[in-house]
């Protein structure tokens, strides 16, 4: 064990951050609290967690996605600890697949705006990567008092059916246990799967629950009649299978993934997996805690690649951006990281890290190209403040060298995996495949800070627009009243620089410790070449 007396200051800061992690992690998975907990067992039911536990394989990898949705939302209604709905990668009966979980202890698994758009990621990842997707339902359906924010748009609920329907014809494969309630539209996802069973006793089924069909047509009938595991098993023929309780369902679900055949493959490269040199703790001394600090990504990056070795692409020309090529997990991936030192030109001009200037951007966009032509995957690191601004690099042509960094990124027909270890500021988050460009899967690190602009740059632009804005009233402001309102500025810009506020939102698809991110990126490709690339790449037209 390392007393604190034997840490450098930025490794305390670091544990901080990562106990942070673990904190809200802990809390998070704690779900609806223990009563609720209880609840489910009294009930005869495991949670959404154990339930996900018993399916997967023993001693394997779970990647989970959107742990923090909907963190610190919705506090009018008491919160939504993972958006209602555990979501991610793992393996069933040795095959990886995609997992859906309602989670009942949080308001009984009704259905939240922001669950709505996790089931669409989850959907998402199963379709972007050809994977089997396992819907475990057991929801009380959409949340009334939000109906209009979840019920009618293009990305609202009504597209998870559209995408069930759109899946099957594509042909990939989706198994749904009724678990428990699965109501009104709801009730659409499990049918509309492939293969669907229900528990006897807990898992019911209907369009309407006896309540309202008594209110609408004046018929008296009790649920377990209406829809539960007898009416749709033996009467109705909605189901394929009855279990007696959740491990046997469970187990049912594992049966039928033990007997499906394999399909082709993208054919990426792999080799015997290997570690890197440089263990994950040595980041906590070379990654500055202090975003503003200066430092070499290289030394990041030999604690992410196997054997810590990394073969660059023009290493001395806009060395802004290190592209490059190494291994993950015996993966061969091309790497795009922002460099955050200060470095020099052949010309003696200096440029500053974590800045994409004209000669980076260039060799950045050749870089993603030669990828696509190699098929092989492409893993963003991004630590970027933005583009180069000012007479010197817009006389040089900066908007349409970054236009065709952002173009060859943006065609790319190689998978994309985007982990931001610091900033993420403006147009860098988009050339350095953000979330708008459709990265296959993409993490923050506790590190990472988000938005159009820094923090202090953006608290002294709002304040500028705020005193303008009380001059032109004819208010006049002193200079301690003018610092006070800075402060307030800074602090409500700083809550949303956090990567817990972009994870909260499926900006991101969570936040990571960074001796994780190996795990992320190798289960992100395992999962991309279950789908043969069939677009051929195609930039349209680069500006030159």
């Amino acid at each position: 064990m390392i007393s604190n007396k034997e840490l450098t200051q930025n490794e305390l800061q670091f544990y901080e951050l990562l106990q942070e992690l673990q904190r809200r992690q802990e809390e998070v998975r704690k779900g609806g609290g223990e009563k609720k907990i209880a609840s489910q067992h009294k009930k005869g039911k495991m949670t959404a967690r154990e339930r996900i536990d018993y399916l997967l394989d023993r001693d394997t990898e779970f990647l989970e996605v959107g742990t923090f949705a909907g963190d610190g939302m919705y506090k009018e209604y008491g919160g939504c600890p993972s958006a209602g709905v555990i979501v991610g990668i793992g393996y069933v009966s040795n095959r990886q697949c995609v997992v859906v979980a309602n989670d009942a202890t949080v308001k009984a698994g009704a259905w939240f705006p922001i669950a709505a758009k996790k089931n669409l990621r989850a959907q998402e990842i199963a379709m972007e990567n050809k994977l089997p997707i396992i819907y475990l339902v057991d929801s009380a359906g959409v949340f009334l008092p939000m109906q209009d924010e979840i019920f009618p748009d293009k990305e609202h609920f009504g597209r998870i059916f559209r995408n069930n329907a759109v899946m099957s014809s594509e042909g990939i494969i989706q198994v749904a246990a009724i678990m428990g309630s699965c109501v009104a539209g709801g009730a659409y996802l499990p049918i509309m799967s492939d293969e669907a069973m229900i528990v006897e006793g807990t898992g019911s089924v209907f369009l309407a629950g006896s309540y309202l069909v008594k209110s609408a047509i004046g018929e008296q009938i009790d649920n377990e009649t209406l829809g539960g595991a007898v009416t749709h098993s033996e009467i109705s023929g909605v189901t394929d299978y009855k279990c007696k309780d959740d491990k046997d369902c469970l187990d049912r679900i594992r049966s039928i993934f033990d007997k499906m055949g394999v399909n082709p493959s993208a054919g990426f490269d792999r080799s015997e997996r290997a570690y890197p040199l440089k263990p994950a703790e040595e980041l906590l001394k070379d990654m500055p805690v202090d975003r503003a600090k200066p430092y070499d990504m290289l030394e990041v990056i030999k604690a992410l690649v196997d054997r810590s070795a990394f073969e660059p692409y023009k290493e001395d020309y806009g060395k802004t951006l290190l592209c490059g090529y190494a291994r993950i997990d015996g993966w061969a991936v091309g790497i795009v990281a922002n460099q955050r030192t200060v470095t020099k030109t052949k010309k003696g001009e200096m440029q500053m890290g974590g800045v994409i200037y004209s000669d980076s951007a260039d060799k950045a966009a050749r870089f993603i190209m030669n990828c696509n032509q190699k098929k092989i995957p492409l893993v963003f690191l991004q630590d970027v403040s933005g583009f180069m601004v000012g007479s010197r690099a817009e006389h040089g042509g900066i908007i349409k060298d970054g236009a065709k960094m952002v173009n060859a990124m943006a065609n790319s027909v190689v998978p994309k995996f985007t982990i931001i270890v610091g900033n993420s500021y403006g147009a860098g988050n988009y050339a350095m495949c953000g979330k708008a460009y459709d990265p296959r899967l993409i993490y923050a690190w506790p590190t990472a800070k988000m938005a159009v602009m820094s923090g202090n740059a953006a608290a002294q632009t709002l304040l500028q627009i705020k005193v303008a804005s009380l001059k032109a009233k004819g208010k006049s402001i002193t200079q301690e009243e003018e610092q006070a309102l800075l402060e307030d500025i800074k602090s409500k810009y700083e809550e949303q620089l956090s990567p817990y506020y972009a994870a909260a939102r499926l900006w991101v698809d969570g936040v990571i410790a960074p001796e994780d991110t190996r795990k992320v990126i190798s289960m992100g490709i395992e999962a991309a070449n279950h789908a043969p690339i069939t677009k051929r790449y195609n930039v349209g037209v680069i500006q030159t």
